[in-house]
């Protein structure tokens, strides 16, 4: 299936293709059309994905996203369109997640890849030694630093800064107020750069 239906626009010129948007794949899902569904499936796995990772599901990222699918399909009647479709399916996947912290004892991997791809070895095109070598403590302070805090400053500094979502997205997948993020997400920062502070201090 590829990432976008298609649907032809005809008209007196050469025939278009305009690429459904989610509500408009939304509609034809609940009026029974199963490959729309897969078509919202294929466009949102990533970000799904990705957002289960950073959020701490680690190895188990792909059971939490297929089980968000599968609980999005059928709860779609719910979605009233108020926030984007992504939005929306994004708040299972966080919700998701929760569960698994809830029913497991560790939380092993918690943001390692998401780490790796905010600050990738060689991004500025230098991949000597040292860069390497740097690169690696930065991540290895970061990851720490994210570790030490409390999960619901973790989870909107993933939100804000990891999956780069607007404060409006971060509010609908945390199930907060929009000024809750906004402060929340502050004091997030605050927290963290002092710990950042604290681990280049220890380091020397």
């Amino acid at each position: 299936m590829e990432p976008g239906r298609r649907r032809r626009c005809h008209g007196s010129g050469p025939t278009a293709e305009v690429a459904l948007d989610d509500d408009e794949l939304v509609t034809r899902v609940r009026a029974g059309d199963r490959e729309a569904y897969d078509t919202l499936v294929a466009r949102h796995s990533a970000s799904a994905y990705r957002t289960a990772v950073l959020l701490g599901a680690g190895p188990d990222a792909e059971d939490v996203v297929q089980e968000a699918f599968v609980k999005a399909y059928r709860k779609l009647s719910r979605y009233r369109a108020e926030a984007s479709f992504r939005s929306w399916l994004l708040a299972i996947v966080a919700n998701e997640t929760r569960n698994l912290h809830r029913t497991r004892s560790r939380r092993d991997g918690l943001v390692l890849r998401a780490a790796a791809a905010a600050d990738p070895v060689g991004a500025s095109g230098v991949d000597d030694g040292l860069d390497a070598v740097l690169a690696a403590e930065r991540r290895a302070a970061l990851v720490g630093a994210l570790r030490r805090l409390p999960a619901r400053d973790r989870e909107a500094i993933v939100c804000r800064y990891l999956l780069d979502l607007g404060e409006d997205e971060t509010a609908t997948v945390l199930g907060l107020p929009r000024g809750t993020v906004k402060s929340r997400t502050h004091r997030a920062l605050a927290k963290l750069r002092a710990l950042l502070d604290r681990e280049v201090a220890r380091r020397g």
